[in-house]
């Protein structure tokens, strides 16, 4: 077993466990806690710094939540990561000939919901869908609620990075987070009031309307939804995005977040929590999940791997409370499940065999370096013109653009320079925003054309001379 002493900075402005957790970190990435090494318990490791077991308890769950550890039962805590970060540091490699400039008519789209193909880990995925093709359970219906392994394997991620609080009995999969809204909204027709965002996603509220919901748009302000006029509204559901905000990508702060759970238990409703790009956060830690910190158990939390591996795969999860888990077994022969069994059962061995955090560390380094990159280039070439939203998490940014040109006008000049542009007018209700907004996603485009295309805006959305 390795020992872990090191100096801890009592007087230090960073927090103890983060100390913590850059020191095991750094150990890692350098070779010197290679692949395997068995290291101190949460309450050992406390005891050698002379800290307390919270302390070391939130540095070990960053780093299993990273693929840094792996935790196994009854055993303890061992080094997962085999190679160093220096693999996933990513720069230009020098043209040995004449860069191409691309032309108008190669098109560059900023359209958000796409993803980087060529990180999509094929060759792994592949071998182990070969493997699930020979499981007897393939050629039966199998479980409703998803293939039991990964309802488990889903268990141990979700409370290891999201501090979800349930077993896998509670987790429901679904291709895509919009069936499975369905399924639910079924049970939670008797509330018939729904609070939604506003600014919010469209989907979910036509959806809403569709099923026959009266829909409350509530406000959205610089810290996530106002929870003073969800108070005054009738509506006993919530809809809300409060690790990242569609379109604006705001976090909701934890007082926030306890002010809503006790609004929802006041009136007996529920709250339908949508964990929307949570895996991708590039400044700060995530924020616990509502449902972690809900104790009334009036929080169903959703999510989606559509980001992190490809959105054809459509598997998506939702965790039900107890009370809503009972009412989804009486109506259990109403729904049937409707994710791909050979793609549930491949990411089951997935995630088991260890490639899961890994690939998502990948990710992570790869859209964080696109989006530094996004924005430095868009805070060069409009300095005040725009106010960027959103660029501390997710794979787009929301651009608020000063100017008295309209939302369609700065889309179809920009069209014109061969860049796809995407509005945000959609996501408003009760009134639209003083100045347009602009969505720019990233998922799929290089840095070169990331580049060029914000040098295309500049010319397109170029001030006339006065």
């Amino acid at each position: 077993m390795a020992e872990l002493i090191f100096p801890i900075d009592r007087n230090s402005q960073i927090p103890m466990y983060h100390q913590v957790y850059q020191y095991i970190r750094t150990q890692i990435a350098s070779g010197k806690l290679p692949h395997g090494t068995r290291l101190p318990s949460i309450r050992e490791l406390a005891r050698q710094l002379g800290v307390s077991r919270n302390t070391t308890q939130l540095a070990y769950d960053q780093l299993l939540s990273e693929g840094y550890l792996r935790s196994e039962h009854k055993k303890g805590f061992f080094v997962e990561a085999k190679i160093s970060d220096s693999v996933f540091a990513y720069e230009r490699t020098p043209d040995t000939a004449d860069p191409v400039v691309p032309t108008n008519r190669h098109h560059i789209d900023f359209r958000t919901g796409t993803v980087d193909q060529d990180s999509f880990p094929l060759a792994k995925w592949r071998r182990h869908s070969n493997k699930i093709m020979n499981d007897p359970s393939l050629y039966s219906y199998g479980d409703k609620q998803g293939d039991t392994e990964l309802r488990r394997e889903l268990e141990n991620y979700l409370f290891q990075s999201r501090g979800v609080q349930a077993s896998a009995d509670q987790i429901i999969i679904g291709a895509g987070t919009k069936s499975l809204l369905l399924m639910l909204l079924l049970m939670l027709r008797s509330h018939h009031v729904i609070a939604v965002e506003d600014p919010g996603y469209d989907l979910s509220r036509k959806l809403f309307i569709l099923m026959g919901f009266e829909v409350h748009p509530t406000p959205v302000t610089s810290s996530g939804i106002h929870t003073e006029e969800l108070r005054q509204s009738p509506a006993t559901l919530l809809y809300t995005t409060p690790t990242h905000h569609y379109p604006t990508g705001v976090t909701m702060p934890v007082n926030q977040r306890l002010d809503l759970l006790r609004s929802a238990h006041e009136v007996d409703g529920y709250i339908i929590e949508d964990d929307y790009d949570s895996e991708f956060r590039y400044i700060h830690q995530p924020v616990p999940s509502l449902q972690s910190m809900d104790h009334s158990g009036r929080t169903i939390f959703m999510g989606t791997f559509s980001k992190a591996l490809l959105p054809s795969i459509r598997i998506s999860y939702m965790v039900l409370p107890p009370s809503l888990l009972a009412l989804y077994r009486e109506n259990a022969g109403l729904f049937e499940q409707s994710a791909s069994p050979i793609h549930q059962k491949t990411l089951a061995r997935f995630m088991k065999d260890g490639h899961w955090y890994p690939h998502l560390r990948k990710l992570k380094a790869l859209y964080r370096n696109r989006m530094n990159i996004l924005v430095r280039e868009l805070r060069q070439a409009f300095q005040t013109d725009i106010y960027i939203k959103g660029e501390h998490s997710g794979i787009f940014v929301v651009v608020e653009v000063k100017t008295d040109q309209t939302e369609v006008e700065l889309i179809e000049k920009a069209s014109n320079h061969g860049v796809g542009v995407y509005g945000c007018s959609k996501y408003f209700v009760e009134a639209q925003p003083r100045y347009p907004h602009l969505q720019l996603g990233l998922g799929k485009l290089t840095e070169e054309e990331i580049v060029e295309g914000v040098a295309r805006l500049s010319r397109a959305w170029e001030r006339p001379p006065e």
